[in-house]
């Protein structure tokens, strides 16, 4: 039997206080039982709408294209029963009170139906607890669909919490004291995977294993900061650094704030960050800077002595020169017509030193500015330098220029320069050497300089030394101009210094003296 959905009569509320109208679906085959039921509710101050169904396919349609508050169901009817019944709105998956009311039902069914799914058995011959078992099963309704919304958001809210964290670069995490007195993670991101190479399940719950990863100079400064920021409850901002079990050490920032918990217990809540690599630069500026600030002293030292040097090949060697020059023409004058032979001699003499003072201001200027270096290019500058080194020293210079058209920008130019003329001081003062190898040549757009002896070489600890400028020195001229200094042995004994540098730094201007083009 299947009646059309209807509203029941004027609403008369014996409680003088309104009620929501009720949507009541019965599964019933008697007409009169469904009256005297809503007439329960018309008492009670409802104003029921109400379907009523007899079978499985109407109590089907009727829950598929309406919503209902409640389903009052009889045990038995023909065809149809109210374990079949409550089975469909179990596989409708609907929340729905579903109560049965019958005249005559024994207790073993009653039982039955209850274990089914059935939240209560009511007899048609005693309905005084037919509303408050209604209203009874509603509010279980809305407080079950309260707790599933709420679960929804928590775990929602969780989603989002959880995505948040696995997003950001540092370790998100609850910390607080464990039964041991240590600090243990409560909650940690996925990030701690990153960080300390475990995941953040292993280094959640009660262990404070983690601080033993903490050194030994850091771990009190931790351990003292935590006790303060726990006391003021104020916030906890500490850095230092952890050694993990695979023996890798790093720098962390904990930064968190505190709160007490509901067992009156603090707790720390926060970010931590891997600050490894902000450390290492900052070490390294701070060692670049100390570095640049001696070698900013030793080129003023090695201004004043070359300073010295120059003045004093002024003063000895062409004052003295001069000296001698101005003794020998005083002898020449007293000799012309009394010892026209010795007087040809001391002439002879006079010439000679001319000659040294003319050597000597050469040299003096060429080291000062090598004029060779504008006037005939690279390869005739390094030639003549290792001339001049190979008379002054001794040592044999042995110097390849495979391409004497090599034209590299001035700067350039000036550095390789500059960087052979330390090179040959360099080996004439430490390397013992007897011989040196020199090439220069070009590769593709790059201009390449070899210089090798065959002297004592140089071990790890010499490239080490806080204070070798020269080969500091020879890095940071050629860095600037984007080139670079290889260092190796030599077989069976020597160095070899190779340079390398663009033709044509990307950042080089034109020389404010140039067009520097030399003659070919």
């Amino acid at each position: 039997m299947f009646t059309a959905l209807k509203p029941d009569g004027p609403l008369k509320d014996v409680s003088n206080s309104p009620k929501p109208p009720i949507r009541l679906l019965f599964i019933e085959d008697s007409e009169n039982d469904v009256l005297l039921l809503l007439q329960r509710f018309r008492n009670a101050g409802y104003a029921p709408i109400y379907r009523q169904v007899a079978s499985e396919v109407d109590m089907r349609n009727a829950l598929e294209q309406e919503r209902w508050d409640l389903i009052l169901c009889d045990h038995n009817l023909p065809g149809f029963s109210a374990q079949a019944a409550l089975r469909l709105t179990q596989e409708l998956a609907l929340d729905l009170p579903f109560i049965i009311v019958s005249g005559v039902m024994q207790e073993d069914d009653a039982i039955a139906a209850m274990r089914a799914g059935a939240h209560d058995y009511l007899s048609k011959n005693k309905l005084d607890r037919l509303v408050p078992a209604v209203e009874r099963e509603l509010r279980e309704v809305c407080n079950r669909l309260e707790k599933r919304f709420a679960e929804q958001t928590l775990r929602q809210s969780e989603a989002r919490l959880r995505a948040l964290t696995d997003n950001i670069p540092g370790v998100v995490f609850q910390m607080g004291y464990s039964t041991d007195g240590m600090l243990g993670f409560q909650y940690l991101s996925e990030a701690a995977t990153m960080l300390f190479g475990i995941s953040a399940e292993e280094l959640t719950g009660s262990s404070a294993g983690w601080m033993t990863w903490l050194l030994d100079d850091d771990l009190p400064g931790f351990v003292d900061a935590a006790a303060l920021s726990a006391d003021n409850l104020s916030t906890l901002n500490w850095e230092g650094r952890i050694q993990l079990p695979t023996g890798e050490q790093k720098w962390i920032n904990l930064r968190s704030s505190p709160r007490l918990s509901e067992a009156n217990e603090v707790v720390w809540e926060g970010v931590m960050w891997n600050i490894t690599h902000s450390k290492r630069v900052e070490a390294d500026l701070r060692e670049s800077r100390s570095q640049l600030a001696a070698l900013s002293n030793h080129l003023q030292r090695i201004k004043e002595d070359e300073r010295e040097r120059i003045a004093r090949d002024v003063h000895d060697v062409l004052g003295g020169t001069l000296v001698a020059m101005k003794f020998e023409m005083s002898l020449l004058e007293s000799k012309l017509e009394s010892d026209p032979i010795q007087a040809r001699d001391r002439t002879r003499n006079v010439g000679r030193m001319v000659d040294d003072a003319i050597a000597t201001v050469g040299r003096v200027t060429r080291e000062l500015r090598p004029g060779i270096l504008k006037d005939f290019g690279l390869a005739a500058a390094i030639e003549s330098q290792g001339e001049d080194f190979a008379q002054r020293t001794g040592i044999a210079c042995n110097i390849l220029c495979t391409d004497h058209d090599l034209d590299p920008d001035y700067d350039t130019a000036l550095a390789f320069f500059r960087v052979f003329q330390e090179a040959l001081t360099n080996v004439s003062k430490h390397a013992r050497a007897t011989a040196v190898n020199v090439r220069l040549m070009q590769e593709g757009d790059e201009v390449v300089l070899e210089i090798a002896d065959n002297g004592c070489g140089l071990g790890v600890s010499d490239l080490q030394k806080p204070r070798s400028f020269g080969l500091r020195g020879i890095r940071e001229r050629l860095s600037s101009l984007g080139g670079r200094l290889d260092l190796s042995p030599v077989e069976p004994s020597g160095m070899r210094l190779i340079l390398h540098s663009p033709l044509r730094p990307a950042h080089a201007e034109e020389h404010p003296n140039d067009n520097w083009s030399h003659p070919r």
